[in-house]
């Protein structure tokens, strides 16, 4: 999918899409074959002004967007004109407040890696309170057999969540609590705020996707939780409206970018990268390996209710029809990657396929990639990174292949998790995200889980998500039959042995079982999260 400037009609339309990641935004233009005609990005700075807080500021983000939109159309050689509509995927779970008659922001972004409410989460999770709301949902499961009472019984909050850290901002901004008393305090994660600029401040909205991955939303009901806002204090008025994930949010305000585009899609990163491979299918499986890693199945009409960690989510929205995905994260996939590379292990992350392979195995060295504890299915936040098992014969590259060896032992872990939990029949699965380029990575996972793996060739799937939902709103793409036919694959990984053969007791076996040894060695290390 190359940048192709020449060739144009004037009458040619695009589709303009831009992804709010956590490290950096981005804009493709898209053409009908979604190939890009241009591309801008820009990097995201985050700022730490305490330890553990991590935050973004609004307008800063909102200048860094309006130039990458405005960079790739340049880039494009087209005109701002041509762009049929604007799809945005944005980061989850990273929110804001400010006053709705002016705009002005009561504190900066708090991100989903901020730490500020982990004495919240700690304080909450033991709390009477929370005892008392599982002990009730249990029996109200056991009476009603509905899953939403099931799901109730099992929540725990955590510092990724919106909840407590609204709650934490709530109780300490004081001109932000007299908003709320005053009626002027508006709530939104990143896309309601861009929204909200774009449209002049018209449209105070989200989409169900975003929505559903803030932890005070309800997918069974499909809206705001009533039962969690009142739990915790968190008043409803303040919260932006749900709509469709294809739905006519706005449109940009010609003062921006000179003409009104429309505003087609508004999606969740990971759901738009879901998306964008083209998952459309129960039992579609999406593998993102970025600075984490995010494994993603497609469970129908339904939410599932997990017991071991996964997440139930909505897909998208889109007429009548709902997608539910189920999802299992492993934090410190990228990160461990680069801190491997900080210490001076490898100089470049494309010779880490090479120094793994260089070596017959990692010597019976472990490492576990808990920088930020375990998830799924595990789910200990006071889990240490540790390596184990080294020895004097131990070296670089033993180490290097270790690291990579357990991004593909996490990702054997989650989908076994998700088989197990969810029951449904797998489809097929594709892998996006910067890590997937690594070939030993995606050999051996294909082998773990004894199934093949497509690897697009194009990584940018959140973008391409997004761009695909706007599209399909102005018609500019019919259905999901032709988007299937858009999507190219650069290489297929097939299991060099059958599934059975690796669990009878193939080659990775028993490193497979002494790794997950390292697993609990290293876990209820720190005191505290």
């Amino acid at each position: 999918m190359g940048t192709q400037r020449n060739g144009f009609s004037k009458r040619e339309t695009f589709i303009l899409s831009v992804d709010v990641g956590t490290t950096s935004i981005r804009c493709h233009v898209y053409d009908k074959s979604a190939s890009i005609r241009g591309s801008c990005s820009t990097k995201v700075s985050l700022l730490y002004p305490q330890p553990g807080w991590v935050e973004i500021d609004p307008e800063d983000l909102w200048k860094g967007f309006v130039t990458v939109v405005k960079g790739a159309v340049q880039d494009s050689g087209l005109q701002m004109c041509q762009m049929e509509s604007l799809g945005i995927s944005t980061q989850r779970a990273t929110f804001m407040t400010w006053d709705r008659n002016t705009g002005r922001p009561f504190h900066n972004f708090i991100t989903w890696q901020d730490l500020r409410a982990a004495e919240l989460v700690k304080s909450w999770n033991g709390s009477c309170t929370m005892k008392t709301v599982h002990g009730v949902m249990k029996m109200l499961h056991f009476l009603s057999r509905q899953k939403r009472f099931l799901a109730a019984s099992l929540v725990v909050f955590t510092t990724q969540h919106v909840s407590l850290r609204l709650v934490w901002a709530l109780n300490n901004i004081p001109q932000l609590r007299q908003a709320v008393e005053d009626g002027s305090c508006y709530f939104g994660t990143i896309d309601t705020w861009l929204l909200y600029k774009l449209t002049k401040g018209l449209v105070h909205a989200t989409d169900y996707s975003n929505a559903s991955a803030t932890a005070i939303f309800d997918s069974y009901q499909m809206c705001w939780s009533g039962f969690l806002c009142s739990l915790l204090s968190i008043p409803l008025s303040i919260l932006p409206s749900v709509q469709n994930t294809s739905h006519k949010f706005g449109t940009c305000d010609p003062s921006i970018f000179g003409v009104p585009i429309p505003i087609m899609s508004l999606m969740a990163d990971q759901q738009a990268a879901m998306f964008g491979e083209c998952c459309f299918d129960i039992g579609d499986v999406k593998i993102t390996m970025g600075t984490g890693t995010f494994m993603d199945i497609n469970t129908g009409n339904k939410p599932h209710t997990s017991v071991a960690g996964l997440y139930p989510l909505v897909g998208w929205k889109i007429g009548a029809d709902v997608v539910y995905l189920a999802e299992g994260n492993a934090a410190g996939t990228g990160a461990a990657i680069k801190w491997a590379q900080d210490l001076e292990l490898f100089s470049d992350v494309k010779e880490t396929e090479a120094i793994a392979t260089s070596v017959k195995d990692s010597d019976g060295v472990y490492f576990v990639p808990s920088f930020s504890g375990l998830q799924a299915p595990l789910n200990d936040p006071r889990a240490c990174a540790s390596f184990m098992g080294l020895k004097p014969s131990t070296t670089k590259r033993h180490l290097v292949r270790a690291i990579l060896e357990s991004i593909a032992f996490r990702n054997k872990q989650l989908f076994e998790v998700m088989l197990r939990e969810t029951r449904i029949p797998i489809t097929k699965i594709r892998a996006d995200g910067g890590v997937c380029t690594n070939n030993f990575i995606m050999q051996l996972t294909a082998d773990l889980l004894g199934r093949k793996i497509e690897r697009p060739n194009h990584f940018d799937m959140s973008c391409l998500g997004a761009a695909f939902v706007a599209g399909l709103g102005t018609g500019y793409w019919r259905n999901q039959e032709e988007l299937k036919k858009l999507l190219t694959t650069d290489q297929h990984f097939l299991p060099r042995k059958s599934k059975s053969d690796w669990d009878k007791g193939g080659p990775y076996r028993g490193v497979l079982q002494s790794w997950e040894r390292a697993l609990q060695r290293s876990m209820h290390w720190y005191s505290q999260p």
